[in-house]
């Protein structure tokens, strides 16, 4: 079940999870994904078979431009760190940087949203609050899930970003994070949201982990499904959202060799939801990525990598360069 900050209860679960049947799924070389995906072979080093699949240009609109000699940018973050000062309430302003202004994505906002707060657990009263999603009301977040041993998705989740923004503000895009781990709880869900609407993100990417069972592996792309109600209303940004999950999912195969969710996606490693306010309310295009299954031993361990977690910084920031045209 995707632990992601609004579906941590059995129930969503049970509804969530594919049979059994679908671990042979993962059998499968990156190649095979079907469905949204469109893969071609071409040759490059660091996949699994040394032909990594790429996702195919979409039709859905022109890639902008890029300057002449613009490349890939790869930057390599040793440690997470979180800027001084106090933590912030509820209400504290999201971190922002500007990147130099210079390079394919200059003049593009780009927000990244780190699932859970480190400080959540501290204030589950405050988390438990319902906020109104559109369609109804959730949980203003959860804590979020660990690995056996302890190590809990809100680290994964900021080092990954992390890693995101120093790849992407080197190519000149603006980031903006939802969350440093510099408040004392949340944002909650529908704030997350405002963060992308009020900067005009160009792309918002939720960057999570999952809490699945053992040998349920790999990665899924979370897109929002059309929804009209309340506050919500997605007709505008689904097409443009499924544009750049298809991209990140093809990047991130191609970068870290990972396969696609085995019990998610019917093997597509695309998921599309309803029930996720952090998408149902969102105006601009934006994604949830669960980048592995905590609770399996074998991603557990990819997971608590720090070359991994460089590896799927890399995967997610080439996603979205290639959406935006980097």
């Amino acid at each position: 079940m995707p632990y992601d900050s609004e579906s941590s209860n059995p129930d969503s679960r049970a509804r969530r999870v594919r049979g059994r049947a679908l671990v042979a799924l993962a059998a499968l070389a990156p190649t095979a994904l079907a469905g949204w995906l469109v893969w071609q072979a071409m040759s490059s080093p660091g996949s699994q078979d040394n032909k990594p699949p790429k996702v195919l240009p979409l039709p859905s609109r022109p890639a902008p431009s890029v300057p002449p000699g613009a490349g890939r940018a790869t930057v390599t973050v040793t440690a997470s760190s979180t800027p001084g000062g106090a933590p912030g309430s509820p209400s504290a302003p999201a971190a922002s940087r500007d990147g130099s202004g210079a390079g394919p994505l200059a003049g593009k906002t780009v927000v990244i949203d780190p699932g859970h707060n480190p400080n959540n657990f501290r204030h589950t009263q405050e988390i438990n609050e319902p906020v109104d999603i559109g369609t109804n009301k959730k949980e203003c977040d959860t804590t979020g899930t660990e690995t056996n041993d302890g190590y809990t998705e809100a680290e994964f989740t900021l080092d990954v970003s992390h890693r995101i923004r120093a790849i992407l503000e080197k190519q000149g895009a603006k980031v903006v994070f939802t969350q440093d781990g510099d408040r004392t709880f949340g944002p909650c869900v529908d704030e997350r949201a405002r963060i992308g609407n009020q900067a005009k993100a160009d792309a918002v990417v939720s960057v999570h982990a999952d809490g699945a069972d053992e040998g349920q592996r790999g990665f899924h792309v979370i897109l929002p499904a059309k929804v009209k109600g309340g506050a919500a209303d997605t007709a505008p940004i689904v097409g443009p959202s499924r544009e750049l999950g298809v991209r990140i999912a093809g990047k991130f195969v191609q970068d870290t060799g990972m396969n696609a969710s085995n019990y998610v996606g019917d093997g597509t490693a695309l998921d599309t939801r309803s029930d996720l306010g952090g998408l149902n309310l969102s105006k601009v295009p934006k994604v949830f990525i669960e980048c592995g299954n905590m609770r399996d031993s074998r991603d557990s361990a990819l997971l608590k990598s720090a070359d991994w977690h460089q590896k799927a910084a890399q995967g997610i920031a080439d996603g979205i360069m290639a959406f935006l045209g980097g």
